[in-house]
C-alpha cells in the first residue's frame, strides 16, 4: 500500500516512479476524494464538539429559564448531519482504499524503467559446462535415470505435473535438506505454515486484489481459502496487525512448502518437464526489518541464495530487474538465474526482493521505535532459498557424464547415503 501523504505531497514523484513500472496514473480524482475525506472528518469532529458544548450548556440555560428545547432540537439536527457525513466518509474511505490497493509498489530510484529488456546482468559465477559428447536434456536424463515419471503424473493429475520416484525423490529431498540446514546455520527460524490461507493473507502480501484469479481457490466453504502460491504469502503475514519491539528486529524466517501456481497454464513447449508446473517445492526466506536495516537485509538474502547455488557448483548469473519486471509488491528484485544447457538460456531459481513498507502498510505490521516510543512500519523482504523445480533440471543437465550418469554435488552426498553418481537404469 502506498503512503497517501506521499501521493498528496509528492504527486509527480510518485507518478513518475509508477510510470517506470508501466502505470500512468492520474491522481487528481484520488486527491479530490482525499480532500473531501478531510472535510468530512472536520465536519464530524466540529459537529461532535458543538454537541458536547450544547449538552453541557443545558443545566445553565435551564437555571436561567432559557429555552432548552431549542438546544435539544439543534443536537438532533447535528446528530442527523453527522450520521449523513459519517456514511459518506465511510463510502469515500472505502473507495480510496480500493483504488490505492490496486497500485503497485514504487520501484527504487536506481532501477531502470521498462520490462525485461532493461534487466541488467550484475555478474556470472562459474563457467558454462562444455560437453565432449551429445548432451541430453533433463527430461531424457530423468527418464533414463528413472528419477521422474511424467506419464503417470499426467494420468493422475494433468499437464504441468510430475512424480519424483526412487533416487529422484531422494535427490529432491536432499536438495530441500541442504537448503534447510544452511538456513538453520545462519540463525533463521524454521516455519512449516498452513497451505490454505485466507483473503487477508493475499491482500497483505500484495497479491490481491489484482492477482486474485492467479491462485487456486477452495470453493464451498466460508470464508473461502486459497492454496499458497509461495511461502512468502504466509511468512509476511505472521506479524499482521502486530506491533513488534525494535530490539527484536530483524526477524528472520524460512519455510519449506509446496507452491501452487494457477498461472502455470501458460505452459510453453520449451518449458516441458519441470521447468514450469502447477506444483513445485520451494524453501523461502523472509525478513522483517527497520527501514535503516532494509538494504543490509537485502544484500544478505542475495548472498545466501547465491551461496546455495555455488555450493551445488552450478553456473548461474545474477540479474538486477528493471522496474517493470519487478513483481507488483516489490520495490527491488535481483534474480539468481541458473543455466539450463539444453535450452541455452538462464532460468530464475531465486528472486530476492525488498517490499520496503508496502506489505507492512497493508497488514499493519509495525514496530515501536526504542528512542521515540512511536510506531513505525516494518520493511519486509523475501528470497527463494531455493526453488527446486529448476535447480533439479539444471543439476542433472550440468552434472551429466559421458556414460549417461549424473555426478552428485558433494554438499548433497551426505543426504543420499554417500552416493556419488546416479547411473542409468539397466534395460
Amino acid at each position: 500500500m502506498l503512503d497517501l501523504n506521499l501521493i498528496r505531497n509528492e504527486t509527480k514523484k510518485v507518478h513518475d516512479a509508477l510510470l517506470k513500472k508501466g502505470w500512468d496514473v492520474d491522481f487528481a480524482p484520488l486527491i479530490k476524494k482525499m480532500d473531501r475525506r478531510l472535510e468530512l472528518i472536520q465536519q464530524v469532529e466540529s459537529g461532535k464538539a458543538e454537541q458536547n458544548r450544547l449538552s453541557k450548556s443545558v443545566p445553565q440555560v435551564k437555571k436561567e429559564g432559557g429555552d432548552i428545547q431549542a438546544i435539544f432540537t439543534r443536537v438532533k439536527e447535528i446528530t442527523k448531519e453527522n450520521a449523513a457525513a459519517e456514511e459518506e466518509l465511510k463510502r469515500i474511505e472505502n473507495e480510496i482504499n480500493e483504488e490505492v490497493s490496486t497500485y503497485p509498489n514504487l520501484p527504487d530510484e536506481d532501477l531502470e524503467g521498462g520490462e525485461k529488456e532493461n534487466n541488467r546482468v550484475l555478474h556470472e559465477w562459474g563457467s558454462k559446462p562444455v560437453f565432449d559428447f551429445k548432451a541430453k536434456d533433463h527430461v531424457e536424463l530423468c527418464e533414463s535415470l528413472d528419477l521422474v515419471d511424467y506419464e503417470r503424473a499426467a494420468k493422475i493429475s494433468g499437464r504441468g505435473t510430475w512424480i519424483y520416484k526412487g533416487v529422484g525423490a531422494q535427490l529432491e529431498w536432499a536438495l530441500v535438506n541442504y537448503f534447510i540446514q544452511e538456513h538453520l546455520k545462519d540463525g533463521y527460524q524454521f516455519i512449516l505454515p498452513p497451505h490454505l490461507l485466507n483473503y487477508e493473507s493475499g491482500y497483505t502480501a500484495g497479491q490481491f486484489p489484482k492477482f486474485k484469479e492467479d491462485v487456486f481457490w477452495l470453493k464451498g466453504q466460508e470464508p473461502e481459502k486459497f492454496m499458497l502460491p509461495t511461502a512468502e504469502t504466509a511468512l509476511v503475514n505472521l506479524h499482521r496487525n502486530e506491533i513488534l519491539k525494535e530490539e527484536d528486529l530483524p526477524k528472520k524466517y524460512f519455510a519449506y512448502t509446496p507452491c501452487y501456481r494457477c498461472e502455470a497454464g501458460s505452459y510453453r513447449t520449451e518449458e516441458r518437464g519441470m521447468i514450469r508446473g502447477y506444483q513445485f517445492n520451494k524453501v523461502e526466506m523472509v525478513q522483517y526489518t527497520t527501514a535503516e536495516g532494509s538494504d543490509e537485509a537485502f544484500d544478505e538474502l542475495v548472498m545466501k541464495a547465491e551461496k546455495l547455488v555455488q555450493g551445488l557448483g552450478l553456473h548461474y548469473r545474477l540479474s538486477k530487474l528493471a522496474a517493470g519486471d519487478c513483481s507488483h509488491s516489490m520495490a527491488r528484485t535481483y534474480d539468481i538465474e541458473v543455466w539450463i544447457p539444453s535450452m541455452g538460456i538462464y532460468k530464475e531459481v531465486s528472486s530476492a526482493s525488498n517490499a520496503r513498507d508496502y506489505q507492512a502498510r497493508r497488514g499493519m505490521i509495525r514496530y515501536r521505535d526504542a528512542k521515540t516510543n512511536k510506531t513505525k512500519f516494518c520493511h519486509t523482504l523475501n528470497a527463494s532459498g531455493l526453488a527446486t523445480s529448476r535447480v533439479f533440471p539444471a543439476l542433472v543437465e550440468q552434472c551429466q557424464q559421458k556414460d549417461g550418469s549424473v555426478k552428485i554435488p558433494k554438499v548433497l552426498q551426505p543426504y543420499l547415503g554417500g552416493m556419488e553418481y546416479i547411473y542409468p537404469k539397466k534395460k
